[in-house]
C-alpha cells in the first residue's frame, strides 16, 4: 500500500508533457487508424482502444515505445510495431496525438456472464492469501483508472489486449510501470485469473 501512496504522490504531482493540441492529433493520427480505428476504437483485438484513454497515460506509454527503439528494448516499452511509429515523433507530436484520443468518447465494452463473479472477486478483493492486490485499488470501481495519477482506463478495452500486456508484465517482457507494480501483481496471477480479468474489465462503465 505504501508504493501506491508513493506511485500517485509522484504522477499527482504535476503535468509532466506538453500542451497538445487536438486537431493537430486528429491530423497526425491518420496513420494510426489503420490499427486503432477512426474513431480511437481498434476492430482487432490485439490492438488497445485508445478513445478516452488518459491524456497523460498515452503521452507516456508514447515516449516509453520511443526510448525501447532507441535503446534496443533495454529502457522504456519496446513494441516492434508500435516503437517503430513512435520513433520519429516528437515530444509535441506525442502530446498531441494524446490530447487527440483522449477527447473522443470511450467506447462501452461487455463482460460474459461466465466470468462476472470471480471477475468481480478478483478485480475488487485481489486474493490476500497470495497477496495480490484488488485491481479496483489503482483502476477504480469502473475501470476508469486516473488522469492524475497515471493509472490507464480499463474500461471498454480490448478483452485480448489486456490478456496480452498482463502476459507481458507476468514475463517481464513489459517493464514500464512505476516500480515495477504491474509486474509485481502479475507475477501472482494464474493464466486463469487473466484470461477471466481480461475479459472481465472491458464491460466495467
Amino acid at each position: 500500500m505504501k508504493k501506491l501512496v508513493l506511485i500517485v504522490s509522484l504522477l499527482a504531482s504535476g503535468p509532466l508533457w506538453a500542451q497538445g493540441d487536438i486537431e493537430a492529433g486528429k491530423a497526425k493520427s491518420e496513420s494510426c487508424a489503420a490499427c486503432h480505428g477512426p474513431d480511437g476504437n481498434s476492430l482487432l483485438g490485439i490492438y488497445p482502444n485508445l478513445a478516452g484513454q488518459h491524456e497523460k497515460y498515452l503521452f507516456k506509454q508514447l515516449k516509453d515505445l520511443k526510448l525501447g527503439m532507441e535503446t534496443s528494448g533495454k529502457q522504456g516499452r519496446y513494441n516492434p510495431v508500435m516503437s517503430g511509429m513512435a520513433l520519429p515523433l516528437s515530444e509535441q507530436d506525442m502530446a498531441d496525438l494524446a490530447a487527440y484520443y483522449a477527447s473522443l468518447p470511450a467506447q462501452e465494452g461487455t463482460t460474459p456472464e461466465n466470468v462476472v463473479e470471480q471477475g468481480r472477486a478478483l478485480y475488487s478483493g485481489g486474493d490476500e492469501e497470495r497477496g495480490l492486490t484488488a485491481c479496483i485499488a489503482c483502476h477504480g470501481p469502473r475501470g476508469h483508472g486516473g488522469e492524475l495519477s497515471g493509472f490507464p482506463r480499463l474500461s471498454g478495452q480490448q478483452a485480448e489486449y489486456i490478456k496480452i500486456q498482463l502476459e507481458e508484465y507476468r514475463q517481464g517482457s513489459r517493464a514500464n510501470d512505476m516500480n515495477a507494480i504491474m509486474r509485481d501483481i502479475a507475477k501472482k496471477l494464474t493464466d486463469e485469473d487473466i484470461a477471466v480479468l481480461s475479459q472481465y474489465v472491458g464491460g466495467l462503465h
